[in-house]
């Protein structure tokens, strides 16, 4: 058989036909004419190499060829129907998903975690894969489908994509609990005399725009170690005498006892967006799962 010559709306068309077994009454079903309903089951008679249904007394009598297609022609149109429904309506109690996310450690840690709480009573078919933020690749994988969704600082020159801002996350100061020198707040001076882990994503470097504004007022700080990662951070400061500015939502998670102190003067915050692609907009269960991470994010 040629299945090149076969299109959807004649197999519903047969469809309707081994259903209905009458012509007319088929027309009616399908919003077609008669004529036009007898002249698909003509074309239906000529891919199948069968008359597919004969006339009877009351209508039409399905062949032993049409008894055979019934049921996996009426299984294949199901699941088609399923696969283009589900990208209109999602419900999250009883569907599965499998959604791809990029971000960093922090993410992870400030945003992940939570969502995947929340999923656990109110999507618990869905499930999260986290891969490593890059982003010199994520506009790439955003496209290709890779991932589908990246929740990271946004790109201007990523005009491609669709952004939805999610909080702004600004900076507090750590130290072991009982440090001796973390009581009350600290001044700018009192701040730089201090032993500081940073990070670094990239790798090795010492400084961040924090310098910038320390060394407007002629201080510099003492960096002793520049980390990969912020959730290394507070199991190091909790062991030693060394502070680090990490962002505030990453100690709402639980660490080790720790000093938390609020800086005043430091400004300082990065922004947080969930990304994606034309390519997951339109389909239900994601957009309900983007929807999930902007409530639970407070925008």
């Amino acid at each position: 058989m040629d299945t090149r010559k076969i299109d959807l709306n004649l197999l519903l068309t047969l469809e309707t036909l081994l259903t209905e077994q009458n012509v007319t009454k088929a027309a009616m079903q399908l919003h077609l004419s008669q004529p036009a309903v007898s002249a698909q089951l003509n074309r239906l008679r000529e891919i199948f190499h069968d008359p597919l249904l004969i006339p009877g007394r009351r209508g039409m009598t399905p062949t032993a060829k049409a008894l055979e297609l019934m049921t996996p022609l009426s299984n294949a149109l199901a699941i088609l129907r399923q696969t283009v429904q589900s990208h209109e309506r999602f419900d999250p109690q009883s569907a599965s998903l499998t959604v791809t996310i990029a971000c960093t450690d922090y993410i992870q840690a400030a945003v992940i975690m939570p969502l995947v709480v929340a999923l656990q009573k109110l999507a618990p078919g869905a499930r999260i894969a986290v891969r490593h933020y890059d982003p010199n690749q994520s506009e790439h994988q955003l496209r290709t489908g890779q991932i589908d969704a990246v929740i990271a600082t946004p790109d201007a020159a990523q005009t491609n994509l669709k952004v939805h801002h999610l909080f702004n996350e600004t900076y507090v100061l750590v130290g072991r609990a009982g440090h001796p020198e973390l009581s009350g707040s600290l001044t700018m001076d009192e701040f730089s005399k201090q032993k500081h882990i940073i990070v670094s994503p990239a790798g090795g470097e010492f400084t961040t725009p924090v310098d910038s504004v320390l060394a407007a007022s002629g201080l510099r700080r003492q960096v002793v170690m520049s980390a990969a990662s912020f959730l290394f951070v507070p199991g190091m400061v909790a062991m030693s005498d060394l502070v680090a500015l990490v962002p505030r939502r990453l100690i709402q998670q639980p660490f080790h006892q720790l000093t938390v102190l609020e800086l005043p003067w430091l400004r300082e915050y990065f922004e947080v967006s969930l990304i994606w692609h034309e390519r997951s907009h339109g389909h239900a269960g994601h957009r309900w799962l983007r929807e999930l991470i902007i409530r639970l994010n407070g925008a």
